[in-house]
């Protein structure tokens, strides 16, 4: 079986060491690992077509791969890495076995109120919480945003959520690890 492996590690300065590693740890699993970066990029004749180039091969990779594994680590913000946010929809379109894991046991909800409005929340007259800017809060113990979560369980899937130290953030692979292994006891039994 083909896995997408999806995440910000790309933007990393050691990108091709992490991704070498979930590959190989991929492999030792039993999968084919596919993942963005695995593929010359054509030459173009400016940015923004580099930039549909390497769109263009990452759902080719998407497309020949059996399921994915997400890294929906909070990235520039409170939340998953958008382009890894895409490629998890992208797969769950396709109906493909989708996994995820995440690098801070901190909910959504948290994130949202304590690091985005710093503590600065309020109760709604009709019930729920809002920003100081009145915008309304999710608050359902989730890891990231309702539609992650919902999307990924409501396809037998898992979003493991662990706590690691700041430093390891982006780099530790033990959620990573943890996905492959439920992912090849449900899907190559």
């Amino acid at each position: 079986m083909k896995v997408y492996l999806a995440g910000p590690e790309v933007f990393l300065s050691n990108a091709k060491e992490v991704l070498a590693q979930k590959a190989a740890l991929a492999r030792a699993a039993g999968f084919t690992p596919l993942a963005p970066g695995d593929l010359e990029i054509p030459p173009t004749n400016s940015k923004w077509e580099r930039g549909l180039a390497i769109s263009a091969i990452d759902e080719k990779l998407m497309l020949a791969s059996d399921l994915i594994i997400a890294n929906l680590t909070p990235f520039r913000g409170i939340s998953a890495d958008v382009g890894t946010v895409f490629e998890l929809g992208f797969m769950c379109a396709l109906g493909r076995p989708v996994y995820a894991y995440t690098n801070t046991a901190r909910s959504f909800f948290e994130r949202t109120s304590q690091d985005y409005y710093q503590g600065n929340i309020m109760e709604r007259p009709g019930g729920g919480l809002s920003g100081s800017d009145g915008l309304s809060i999710e608050d359902f113990h989730m890891a990231d945003n309702l539609m992650l979560d919902g999307g990924i369980t409501s396809r037998g899937g898992a979003f493991i959520r662990k706590n690691v130290p700041e430093e390891a953030l982006l780099t530790d692979l033990s959620g990573f690890v943890e996905c492959l292994d439920l992912a090849a006891k449900r899907l190559m039994a």
